[in-house]
């Protein structure tokens, strides 16, 4: 399932970003989770060339989603209510309207936030941390 998905991610990038792909100038940030260690995963991301910036040990302040992906969908879905799986659909278009530079700024503020775990020996930060 998961080579599945990386393919359908492969094929887009190349589409949506030929350019970035010729160059090999992308990157997949992956997290420490199980499927990604299969060793199934770790071939195909080899065979397809995908560079991996590995992600540290768990920790919210470094996870992309927890700082920046989830406080802005909670901040868009806040009071609402859903009837039925149609309804949860469309709202996750929400997501969509989730800027492409904001995600270009969270990534940049992710060696920020690095170093800010390594002084702090791996506490968590309290509040927004950039």
């Amino acid at each position: 399932m998961h080579t599945y998905i990386l393919r359908r991610l492969r094929d887009a990038v190349s589409r949506k970003r030929p350019e970035k792909w010729k160059a090999n100038s992308s990157f997949l940030l992956h997290d420490n989770a199980p499927a990604h260690l299969l060793v199934l995963v770790k071939d195909f991301l080899a065979k397809n060339k995908l560079t991996i910036m590995q992600h540290h040990p768990y920790s919210p302040d470094l996870a992309a989603a927890e700082y920046y992906l989830f406080p802005r969908l909670k901040s868009a879905l806040k009071g609402r209510r859903f009837c039925d799986a149609n309804d949860i659909k469309n709202a996750t278009k929400e997501l969509k309207r989730l800027s492409l530079n904001g995600f270009q700024e969270c990534f940049q503020h992710l060696n920020s936030r690095r170093q800010k775990c390594i002084v702090a020996q791996g506490d968590y930060f309290e509040g927004n941390v950039a």
